[in-house]
């Protein structure tokens, strides 16, 4: 037997892909056109594909340098959260019985809270103080800010991996740091890729953070090079959003090679 079609779905997904893709029309757009045919109208299709604005973009911005940057900072990173902040909410979730473990717990969870411009200047006055103001310094808070919301992630995975593997393991003569690494951090594969895949394109993306760190030109990311484009009183659109788009390509491939990754960890977390 056919099934009916769920219109009232069918029309709101249809909705929000146009929601989703008609931005990106423009984006596109815009670029592929010179300053005459944006004079003309917005929306319009591009009457001649001008790829000189990536080459002029490029060019305007040091992109290579710039993407440089923003790769090393966004890899370092990862890779560093998904060893310190799994390692820190083990030992959350195996003690959450202690008072201590507990109140660290929350205490985490509070900086979730917390926006990030209440803290901006005494983050900048003391990254300034300890000459972190660099790209090191970029990469330690990016860490460091991920905890809040990768702890409460973590500690939920982690509590529901039966405990038993562990006490195995230790009557095998096993450590504690042995079991983490070849019993519990194999089984947060999921949820690593997830973790990962959000850092990476929060690092990657992130605008505020770089912008009131950053002293030196040649150490800015892509998202800071775009002020390259914004002018006293004009702003040249067409290479502007020829820029966005350079920046914007490595996150997209990114993420449609690896959303898969991203449901099956959200899911299997919420299963388990």
């Amino acid at each position: 037997m056919r099934k009916s079609t769920n219109w009232t779905v069918t029309t709101l997904v249809a909705l929000g892909s146009l929601l989703i893709l008609f931005p990106l029309y423009l984006t596109v757009s815009i670029a592929l056109k010179n300053p005459e045919e944006m004079a003309r109208s917005i929306f319009a299709l591009p009457t001649g594909l001008h790829f000189e604005n990536f080459a002029n973009a490029i060019a305007a911005t040091d992109f290579f340098t710039a993407f440089k940057n923003s790769a090393l900072v966004t890899v370092i990173s990862v890779l560093f959260i998904l060893l310190t902040n799994s390692m820190v909410s083990y030992a959350i979730a195996r003690n959450m019985n202690k008072k201590f473990f507990k109140g660290l717990y929350f205490y985490f969870i509070s900086a979730m809270f917390i926006p990030f411009q209440i803290i901006m200047l005494p983050v900048v006055n003391q990254t300034t103080t300890f000459h972190m103001n660099n790209i090191l310094g970029l990469i330690i808070l990016y860490v460091v800010y991920g905890l809040a919301f990768n702890v409460f992630v973590y500690v939920g995975y982690i509590r529901s991996i039966p405990i038993e593997l562990e006490e195995a393991a230790t009557v095998d003569g096993a450590t504690t740091w042995g079991t983490f690494w070849r019993i519990i951090f194999p089984l947060l594969a999921p949820i690593n890729a997830t973790i990962g895949i959000l850092a990476c394109l929060s690092s990657w993306n992130d605008f505020l953070l770089p912008l009131v760190l950053l002293g030196d030109p040649g150490s800015y990311t892509l998202p800071l090079v775009q002020y390259v484009f914004q002018g006293q009183f004009s702003t040249d659109f067409n290479l502007a959003f020829a820029s966005y788009l350079l920046a914007l390509l490595p996150m997209v491939i990114v993420y449609l090679f690896a959303q898969k990754w991203i449901i099956n960890g959200i899911t299997q977390g919420a299963v388990k």
